[in-house]
C-alpha cells in the first residue's frame, strides 16, 4: 500500500535513538522510552492551499532527516510498518 499525503502533510518514519553507555553498550530504543523527535521523510503532499488556487511551498523533499515537535504526530501502522503524519508547521528543521 502506497500512502499519499494530502495538503501540507508529511509522511515520516520515525528514526530509532540508539544510546550507548560508558563501557560503550549500545543501549538501543526500546518501548517504555519516549517516541523520537526525529524521522526520515518518506513522502510530501503537495501544499496547503491558499488563496486563488495557490499552494504553498514545502521546504522539506523525501529523504531529508527532519527534527519535529514531539506530539505533534499521528501514528499510523500500514502493512505492519509505522509511520508518524506531521504537518509542515510542526518540522523545527532540516538535519544536513
Amino acid at each position: 500500500m502506497k500512502l499519499k499525503p494530502v495538503g501540507d502533510h508529511i509522511i515520516v518514519k520515525a528514526v530509532s535513538k540508539e544510546e550507548t553507555s560508558v563501557s560503550g553498550i549500545i543501549i538501543p530504543d526500546t518501548i517504555d522510552k519516549e517516541r523520537s523527535e526525529r524521522g526520515e521523510v518518506i513522502a510530501v503532499g503537495p501544499g496547503r492551499e491558499l488563496e486563488a488556487g495557490k499552494r504553498s511551498t514545502m521546504d522539506v523533499t523525501v529523504g531529508n532527516q527532519v527534527l519535529f515537535k514531539k506530539y505533534a504526530p499521528d501514528e499510523v501502522k500500514i502493512d505492519g510498518q509505522e509511520f508518524l503524519i506531521i504537518r509542515m508547521e510542526d518540522v523545527m528543521a532540516i538535519i544536513e
